[in-house]
């Protein structure tokens, strides 16, 4: 499995099957009760994003997608009921969303209600027909503002076939790509054959007794849990205490990139996808080494190879970050869920007095932990104390650079064909930030981001990327890296 840019999805040319509710089913929909419970911050605040950009006349492009290859030829009728158990099983791909404005509300539908069709979509014959294709069906589709929130298809041909899954991020994450098409290809295997499975349990086409719109171990049972951890910590936590504390310290601003890319205030360019291979094989694993060999660990390595790069380009005498956390690992009954499990947390600590990369591993380890404590604060009641603190609003609205780190070793589906085969992309919109996607599979570590696509923030994000890939190549090898002096930025 791996992130890449939408437009390096180019499978194999062949005939295009699209899954589509039935009329009964898109019926029950509309007439689906609402949730009376409370919903995670990010949902809402994406849910009326969607909202006003639709409302403006912008193209959706606010969604996730994967896909990846399958040996042998399509049975149709076989994929319908895997895809039927998938969607009842998971009670985020059963809810869409109302909203007006201010108010947005979940409508769940029952799992008893839930059924798909196949449909011929006719040939795809070149690289463009396919793009356009998925493009369309996930613009259209994958909106959580209608049902189903997502879009599923094939293209079938002799011998094998491509399988793509494009869900609105309201209902998915990074993670809930990763196990989506390797759950369905797990059921639609099982139905065909147990043996061949490379799941544990998988889902039969038998409805899930349990799964009604009421159940529990999915994204609004989730919702609640955020929802008691919000009042928890707005009462009063050491954890909220030290985000406060840490905003504070950085002029309460939340992260950018760390170099100017020539954007005004508020104004964003069109999404320019960059991929950089950063090491390869038995290089990576010296880049491990040398971490550990210091008393630190790979991820940490990361951080204080950004810190020397904040420090030599861009003159920074401290690291501050915010990095995504995956939050379904926070109880075992969320860890396979669909749905938007996500958290954000800063990662600062002090560059200054540090003339090597093994000198700033130990702040590095120190401020991902403390990260790690203050990821458990729900990001409502982060930007509450915030705004309490005098933070802008205004300045709190606009997204931060993120940085997000996945090690695709680490998925249940890891080492199966369906999974090393795999992609994952999303929509490609506008942006002001370069956020970081730093992932690491069997092949290799590699970045990803989705950046201004303007020459002058090209130039800069490059310029970074580039020298960021210096300071790792170097550690792997030679076990350390020295910083100078920071690096004029060039005319």
């Amino acid at each position: 499995m791996r992130i890449t840019a939408m437009g390096s999805f180019t499978p194999a040319p062949g005939h295009a099957v699209s899954w589509l509710p039935t009329a009964a089913t898109t019926a029950a929909a509309g007439d689906a009760p609402t949730h009376t419970g409370p919903l995670t911050f990010l949902v809402e605040n994406h849910v009326r994003g969607c909202a006003a950009a639709r409302d403006r006349g912008a193209p959706h492009r606010a969604y996730l997608g994967s896909g990846t290859e399958i040996d042998g030829d399509l049975d149709e009728g076989r994929m319908t009921q895997a895809l039927n158990s998938f969607v009842r099983g998971h009670s985020a791909l059963r809810t869409w969303f109302e909203t007006d404005g201010p108010r947005v509300a979940a409508r769940v539908v029952d799992a008893v209600d839930v059924s798909f069709t196949a449909h011929d979509a006719g040939p795809v014959a070149t690289d463009e027909q396919f793009q356009r294709h998925i493009a369309d069906r996930f613009g259209a589709e994958a909106i959580s503002t209608s049902f189903p929130g997502f879009a599923f298809g094939a293209i079938r041909r002799p011998g094998s076939f491509t399988v793509f899954f494009g869900c609105d991020h309201a209902l998915s994450d990074g993670a809930s790509q990763a196990l989506a098409l390797t759950e369905i290809i797990d059921i639609y295997t099982a139905l065909g054959d147990p043996a061949k499975s490379s799941g544990d349990a998988p889902r039969t086409g038998a409805l899930p007794a349990a799964e009604t719109c009421g159940d529990t171990q999915g994204y609004l049972d989730y919702a609640r849990a955020e929802s008691a951890l919000v009042d928890h910590h707005l009462s009063g936590s050491d954890e909220l205490a030290t985000w406060t504390e840490i905003f504070a310290r950085n002029n309460l601003e939340l992260p950018g990139f760390s170099l100017d890319l020539g954007l005004a205030p508020g104004e964003t360019a069109p999404v320019t996808p960059v991929e950089i291979t950063i090491l390869t094989g038995d290089d990576v694993d010296r880049f491990e080494s040398a971490c550990r060999d210091a008393g630190s660990r790979f991820l940490t390595g990361i951080y204080a190879a950004l810190a020397a790069t904040d420090a030599e380009l861009a003159g920074r005498t401290d690291y501050y970050g915010m990095t995504v956390f995956n939050t379904r690992m926070a109880a075992p009954q969320f860890a396979s869920a669909q749905g938007w499990f996500g958290s954000f947390a800063p990662v600062a600590f002090a560059i200054a007095g540090t003339r090597t990369f093994t000198e700033l591993l130990g702040a590095a380890d120190a401020g991902y932990q403390q990260a790690k404590l203050l990821a458990a604060v729900p990001v409502q009641a982060a930007l509450g104390a915030l705004v309490a603190a005098g933070a802008s609003p205004a300045a709190l609205a606009s997204t931060p650079n993120l940085l997000s780190y996945i090690d695709f070793r680490r998925f249940p589906a890891a080492g199966s064909d369906p999974y090393e085969r795999g992609i994952i992309f999303t929509g490609e919109g506008r942006t002001a930030n370069a956020s970081l996607w730093i992932n690491r599979d069997h092949r290799r570590l590699y970045l990803g981001s989705q950046t201004p696509g303007t020459p002058y923030a090209q130039h800069q994000v490059l310029r970074y990327f580039a020298h960021l890939c210096t300071v790792i190549r170097s550690v792997a090898r030679d076990g350390d890296y020295t910083l100078s002096s920071p690096v004029e930025a060039v005319a």
